[in-house]
């Protein structure tokens, strides 16, 4: 069955999905409506939160699927005391109510990630699981990639956007592409020896069109991260004469294809008007964090304390997020919460690093490093946007635990059944 299920069979595929419990189908149909979003697509769907109600059945599935049983994670427990932290500081914000109203924004993410590590459980449900994960991702690269294709490459003030949803705008479009291409490049390469060159140069299509869209969005923040990332993956080879010319062909290749008014946002980096209200959200933020270290502001209180107490440095007509998840989360939740969040970050990379998998050696460190470059460019890119309560983070911890467990688990079978 694994060899069918790594030589892509579908039929085989679809064998082990209908012979698994209704609570991987349900988080399984959860992850596929929550990024695919096919309510949005065909609004005639669109009469029902679809996304909260298969949390809703796959939690209930959990209580009747006996191959369901608790995973720990120093992970799980970061995510307790984060929690903790954002009701203290809402409790104790200068805006309580705006605290209140937005605990979801989190508090969902914490439910989410607890469903996927402990019913994606097992090799091949961690299988279908990351397929689906793919597959949804290329969806939105594929069709975004073709379309700026289509307008020749060109510039436009939005850029490429996505589906609605946490995806529509172009920065938070290209940092999920940014999530998503190393583990495509992974995927394709992990499979190579079990599927035909074909399916290798299919496959290669997804981190392909995932580069175009981050190139196309126009975001600097996610073209900076893809810079950070390659440089990252190669960084061994980097000095090597042919690595060398290649990555300058390349470079060269990237900036002929970038449309004149996208190099000129560079040009004019820190210059523009949105650049300026940024540096402010940024020297304000640090601000705020000094003046309250503990707690910080509030959890959500960042823009209207920004609005009270700034009034001047308002150049936009109103104040917005602090475009940066270490400003956002500082703010948020002062040094304590960012000791946490650093926590998280220091986790995922320690697991990721040492991932490790009997069967598979040869190829655990191409799963490591892709999971970290994914890590990276979400780390790089979001200190020019504010999306540390949107899924990037939260389903990359859940992945990366799903991912060490399940090894781990289906490992320990094989062993006891020797």
């Amino acid at each position: 069955m694994d060899s069918d299920l790594y030589g892509l069979k579908v039929s085989a595929a679809w064998r082990q999905f209908r012979s698994e419990s209704f609570a991987f189908w349900m988080i399984c149909a959860y992850l596929f409506f929550e990024y695919v979003r096919p309510q949005s697509i065909y609004p005639v769907i669109d009469f029902l939160p679809w996304a909260q109600l298969l949390v809703v059945a796959a939690l209930i599935g959990c209580f009747f699927d006996k191959t369901v049983t608790w995973v720990s994670s120093s992970i799980n427990f970061l995510l307790v005391i984060f929690f903790t932290l954002i009701l203290l500081s809402s409790y104790l914000a200068y805006f309580p109510e705006i605290s209140f109203n937005n605990l979801d924004l989190y508090y969902l993410w914490v439910i989410i990630y607890f469903l996927i590590i402990n019913i994606v459980n097992t090799r091949r449900r961690f299988f279908i699981f990351i397929c689906i994960f793919l597959v949804a991702s290329f969806k939105i690269s594929l069709s975004l990639s073709l379309t700026w294709a289509r307008r020749g490459f060109s510039f436009s003030d939005w850029g490429l956007m996505g589906p609605p949803g946490f995806f529509q705008n172009s920065g938070e479009l290209a940092i999920q592409m940014l999530v998503f291409w190393p583990i495509a490049w992974a995927f394709a390469h992990t499979l190579k020896p079990h599927i035909s060159r074909k399916w290798y140069f299919a496959l290669m299509v997804m981190p392909i069109t995932a580069i175009m869209v981050i190139l196309g969005a126009s975001s600097r923040g996610g073209q900076l991260a893809l810079v950070c990332q390659l440089l990252v993956m190669n960084y061994r080879y980097v000095f090597n004469p042919k690595i060398l010319i290649v990555i300058g062909v390349a470079t060269t290749l990237i900036w002929t294809f970038l449309p004149d008014e996208q190099k000129q946002r560079f040009e004019t980096m820190g210059e523009d008007r949105t650049s300026k209200q940024r540096l402010l959200y940024w020297e304000n933020g640090a601000e705020m964090i000094q003046n309250n270290p503990v707690l910080g502001v509030g959890y959500f209180n960042f823009a209207p304390y920004f609005e009270r107490y700034y009034p001047d440095d308002v150049l936009l007509g109103k104040a917005e997020l602090p475009h940066n998840i270490f400003i956002q989360i500082g703010t948020d939740t002062g040094t304590l919460g960012l000791a946490v969040f650093s926590g998280f970050l220091l986790v995922a990379f320690k697991l990721g690093h040492w991932f490790k998998a009997e069967g598979c050696e040869d190829r655990q460190a191409l799963i490591g490093r892709s999971a970290n470059l994914s890590l990276l460019g979400f780390v790089v890119a979001g200190q020019f946007v504010t999306v540390a309560y949107y899924p990037y983070l939260w389903i990359h911890l859940a992945l990366i635990v799903a991912l060490t467990n399940s090894f781990k688990v289906s490992d320990k079978r094989r062993k006891g059944r020797l």
